[in-house]
């Protein structure tokens, strides 16, 4: 059953703001491409003023939160401005009382799922609050942000929800993240003319090299079927398991010292041979199977997240809005060497060497204007089955997201932990990570009845491990 929009005349939608294209690929599947943010809290919730704060500062942060998706008689859509009751918007899921911890846990991970396989009713914004007030092994209680993907990507309404919390500690005192500025480098003009012209050479040999393999692998060059990729038509309408854990952000600072990466380096690494071993323990000789990954990263020019007031009264954070994203197709190492070793040092250093050199290219640009020709000239159903190819025919997704350094609380409830995940996209299998109080959380998205979570957890636990003991040894 397709997502159906309101039908209105051309004639009132003139001075609608239009969806972009890349929201109109979002919302061509049904149930629609969203994203969850998973919020756990210390305490039994008390969900008494969630409304007020969620009024206060959701809906004037962006006039997306208080319209609806429509469509002009071109088939073009629009978002329209409606009167938006947020009560509606807040659902309060009811489960047998007095079961066991274990109990909750399933009935968390089947609610989880269900949620994110619903479509949004079309009479109202594309958002939704879900508080579970059960206790689960990770928390007292759980609050569910669920959002359409064409209200905005990851950084964006992470950014608007970061904005409804505070520092547990101090509510008066803004929240930090983590810090990614790059170590100034030494003034050589001569070197530094070398390296610009090195530079620039390599980009274009790594553009022509990328965008061409992109096309490729968007239309022709498909990954095989392995033990994460059923390959099976219409698997983005199939529901998912939804597994996590977690990894001290300390030790993987250390280690990423030790081997001179960068922390996505290293957690790439660790998911990938994870990955792979799962994937040889389940089918022998699928550790070397041809597997795709989609790194998904933001394109915006600008680190940290924006508040609620520069997002309202700045216009420079008002054009950050959207889905402002790209995507890297990364090859997954093999797991044996010609001589039948394993090396897990080598997931780290390929998935070093292999984003740095498609980050030195252009090739992202020029498949942005690719899809925007396409949707000119063709139409945006066609730019759409471009991207879900592109999505398709890889093997699993990648992203991540900076979360804060501090303790969070909503409405002066202390949060324990939190995580994402993207729902609805054709993939068996979709990896999230977000940093959060020292901490990583990752998120595993899996085909339910297909791929043994539980097992891949396990896999990627112990590919941990592996790099861990291996990073200590190279010292």
């Amino acid at each position: 059953m397709e997502l159906k929009m309101r039908k209105v005349r051309m004639e009132e939608v003139e001075m609608l703001e239009p969806v972009s294209p890349t929201g109109q690929y979002f919302s061509r599947s049904s149930p629609p491409v969203c994203i969850t943010a998973i919020f756990e809290f210390d305490n039994p919730i008390d969900d008494s003023s969630f409304a007020a704060t969620m009024d206060a500062v959701i809906l004037p942060t962006n006039p997306r939160f208080s319209s609806i998706m429509v469509e002009d008689e071109n088939g073009g859509k629009h978002w329209k401005r409606v009167k938006v009751k947020v009560e509606d918007h807040m659902i309060v899921p009811r489960f047998p009382d007095g079961l066991s911890l274990e109990s909750y846990d399933a009935y968390f991970d089947d609610y989880i799922s269900g949620i994110g396989m619903d479509p949004f009713p079309n009479t109202r914004p594309l958002w939704e609050i879900h508080v579970i007030k059960y206790p689960t092994s990770n928390a007292s209680g759980s609050l569910v942000f669920k959002i359409h993907h064409a209200l905005g990507d990851g950084y964006s309404l992470m950014g608007v929800v970061f904005s409804c919390l505070q520092r547990a500690d101090n509510p008066s005192i803004p929240l930090t993240f983590p810090s990614f500025r790059k170590l100034p480098k030494p003034d050589d003009d001569m070197k530094s003319l070398i390296s610009l012209v090195s530079q620039v050479l390599s980009g274009v040999v790594n553009t022509v090299l990328d965008f061409g393999m992109g096309i490729l692998h968007s239309s022709l060059l498909e990954d095989s079927p392995t033990p994460i990729r059923s390959g099976e038509e219409g698997v983005e309408f199939l529901p998912i398991d939804v597994t996590t854990m977690t990894f001290s952000l300390d030790q993987i600072k250390q280690i990423k010292d030790t081997l001179k990466v960068s922390i996505n380096d290293l957690v790439s690494g660790v998911i990938f041979l994870g990955t792979r071993l799962y994937m040889e323990s389940t089918s022998n000789e699928s550790g070397n199977a041809r597997s795709t990954s989609l790194v998904l990263f933001n394109t915006r020019s600008i680190g940290g997240y924006r508040s609620v007031n520069e997002m309202l009264h700045n216009p420079e954070a008002q054009n950050l809005w959207g889905n402002q994203f790209s995507f890297l197709q990364v090859p997954l190492p093999k797991l044996h060497g010609s001589d039948g070793s394993l090396d897990p040092l080598k997931f780290v250093y390929e998935a070093h060497d292999i984003v740095k050199r498609k980050r030195n290219s252009w090739a992202v640009h020029l498949t942005r204007m690719l899809l925007e020709s396409i949707r000119k000239y063709r139409s945006t159903e066609a730019a759409a089955k471009y991207i879900h190819r592109t999505q398709k025919n890889a093997s699993m997704g990648l992203t991540n997201l900076v979360g804060p350094i501090e303790k969070l609380s909503f409405c002066n409830q202390p949060i324990n932990g939190l995580y994402f995940m993207v729902f609805n996209v054709p993939q068996s299998y979709k990896v999230t990570v977000m940093s959060y109080m020292n901490q990583l959380r990752v998120a595993l998205g899996t085909q339910k009845g297909f791929i043994d979570r539980l097992k891949l957890r396990r896999c990627i636990e112990e590919a941990y491990d592996l790099i861990l003991k291996a990073a200590l040894n190279s010292k």
